[in-house]
């Protein structure tokens, strides 16, 4: 019997390992193996080789599923020997030597541009970094519409923030290229133009395309239609 893969999700920006809470109970309901990575939104390079590293000690294959930034992440780590296929969710997917904002820039802007906020924080031995989040009284309207107003709002207040030089930094891997792949659109999204995803994604030629009218946090507004692609990519690379 072929074995099925461990699924493995990486959070995106703005939002944490809990942000996959509503998906990862249906996939476990579903009898699959789950683990979700902590990453620090402050390097993809530093992101992406730690999920490599946290995927290779996984016995067996792996699924490698991300959603935002952890998408992009993904599409950087998913090189990992073990890895089977690669699942994006409403995030960029980059060639070798591009960047979000390589990709950012070909469309127009998402609706949240004016309502990013950006703070410095202390590098050890270095210069202060910046880092930016999503205007918290805008949150719920621009990244969570569609989802109850007071779980929106402990969403709004326990984001981790996403360093400034992230979206400029550029993939060193395209993982896609020699692995099946599968997508989703996010309709609805104000913090990153959908049409920018679908790029991506069609550049990929994913194997299944599914488009949910949802805002960015897809996750939480349309669980089920996620768990369920994600279910049918786990069945397909056994």
């Amino acid at each position: 019997m072929a074995i099925k893969p461990t699924v493995v999700l990486v959070h995106g920006a703005f939002s944490d390992g809990a942000s996959w809470s509503p998906v990862a109970m249906r996939l476990l309901g579903e009898g699959l193996e789950v683990r979700v990575p902590a990453i620090s939104n402050r390097s993809l390079a530093a992101d992406a080789a730690y999920v490599r590293s946290f995927v290779e000690r996984i016995d067996g294959p792996v699924l490698l599923v991300g959603h935002s930034y952890g998408a992009t992440v993904a599409g950087v780590a998913g090189d990992a020997a073990n890895v089977r296929g690669l699942v994006f969710i409403e995030g960029y997917v980059l060639v070798v030597g591009e960047s979000a904002q390589d990709v950012h820039r070909r469309f127009p802007d998402p609706e949240a541009m004016p309502y990013f906020d950006e703070a410095a924080y202390p590098v050890p031995g270095e210069a202060d970094a910046a880092e930016i989040s999503v205007r918290i009284e805008e949150f719920p309207f621009l990244t969570a519409l569609g989802i109850p107003a007071d779980e929106a709002a402990v969403l709004a207040v326990t984001q981790r923030p996403l360093d400034a030089e992230v979206l400029a930094e550029p993939a060193t891997v395209a993982a896609w290229r020699d692995r099946p792949s599968w997508g989703v659109v996010a309709t609805a999204d104000r913090l990153i133009n959908p049409e920018a995803v679908r790029f991506g994604l069609d550049r990929a030629g994913v194997r299944e395309l599914v488009e949910l009218p949802g805002p960015h946090l897809v996750l939480h507004t349309h669980p089920g239609d996620v768990a369920r692609l994600i279910v049918d990519a786990a069945d397909a690379v056994r």
